[in-house]
């Protein structure tokens, strides 16, 4: 199923979420955008449905977009992003995502860490000289603390950046449903019904 051209996202999620509730052994379902920028391709996530994720949410989401990455034959290396680096801001909404990543490394196993800066992320030289530790280099999945965050990146990247974004991708859901954007092109609906085929492949 795949909807949304003239209608808003919580008007498509909802009554999926009400009839097909979430994937087995998922609590929540989550969104990602594909983002390919130049040569590299991330996923950001979760940029469409959880708008104020608890840690437990954040964990969540991790895993499933770790998951889809998967899918899509890459191998997920995972940063939570943060205002902070490593507890360098101590602060509850840092707090959150340091729990989010303890909580992750319990349930799922792909390379994490966090919590992190966007730069720290994506740019080796930074993780090399100031965070050695960090297992993380050159992320390709990052987790947003929140849905407005995500939002605004992806939609500032794929603006100014001219970065291709696919999306926004369902995950979790108990049946292939799909949002398209109100207003998106041919070429967008087909990448989304691509998606949803691949989707309906993966519940059988």
């Amino acid at each position: 199923f795949v909807s949304g051209l003239t209608y808003d996202y919580p008007e498509v999620i909802r009554p999926a979420l009400q009839i097909h509730h979430t994937a087995k052994g998922a609590v929540r379902a989550a969104g990602v955008y594909i983002m390919i920028v130049g040569d590299k391709t991330y996923f950001f996530t979760d940029a469409t449905v959880n708008i104020d994720p608890t840690a437990e949410d954040l964990a969540e989401i991790a895993c499933l977009a770790a998951d889809f990455a998967r899918k899509m034959e890459i191998e997920p290396r995972v940063a939570f992003l943060s205002f902070s680096n490593f507890g360098s801001t101590p602060h509850s909404l840092s707090d959150k995502v340091r729990k989010a990543v303890e909580l992750t490394r319990k349930r799922c196993n792909f390379v994490m860490d966090g919590e992190m800066q966007a730069d720290t992320a994506v740019v080796n030289e930074i993780a090399d000289e100031r965070y050695p530790f960090s297992e993380v280099r050159d992320a390709n999945v990052l987790v947003f603390p929140s849905l407005e965050s995500a939002n605004i990146a992806y939609k500032l990247l794929a603006r100014l950046g001219n970065a291709k974004a696919i999306g926004p991708i369902l995950l979790g859901m108990g049946a292939p449903v799909q949002v398209i954007q109100t207003g998106d092109e041919v070429n967008d609906i087909v990448e989304m019904a691509a998606i949803a085929v691949m989707d309906a492949m993966n519940h059988k």
